[in-house]
């Protein structure tokens, strides 16, 4: 039987911060939700976009060509190849949308390990 994801259930599975989970797939790409809290690395990803839609909390999209603040129920998407870092300003909850293996970090060395909840 064909079942809902509840996002707040799913992030209501982990405390920490930076992780992203794949709560489920979309034409190979993952469907995620993670906690940020603070700043992450300037990074890139030369492949492809990277999608942000605030759940809750607020961040800030700092990229080399300007910064994108978002707030619950915004988004943005950062263009291949450009520079960018989210910032988080107190515990924010984001869900992210990348191809599936894609680094969070745009470096396979750095990234985080995904899993699925």
């Amino acid at each position: 039987m064909p079942e809902a994801v509840n996002l707040a259930e799913k992030l209501a599975l982990f405390t920490e911060h930076w992780s992203p989970k794949i709560v489920t797939t979309y034409n190979d790409n993952d469907i995620m939700v993670v906690k940020f809290d603070g700043e992450f690395p300037m990074h890139n990803h030369p492949e492809t976009d990277d999608f942000f839609l605030v759940l809750d909390g607020h961040i800030t999209i700092e990229t080399e060509d300007g910064n994108v603040d978002l707030r619950p129920g915004e988004l943005y998407v950062v263009p291949r190849g450009v520079m960018h870092r989210p910032i988080a300003h107190g515990e924010a909850k984001v869900l992210l949308i990348e191809p599936q293996g894609a680094p969070n970090s745009g470096d396979p060395a750095t990234a985080a390990t995904k899993v699925r909840i």
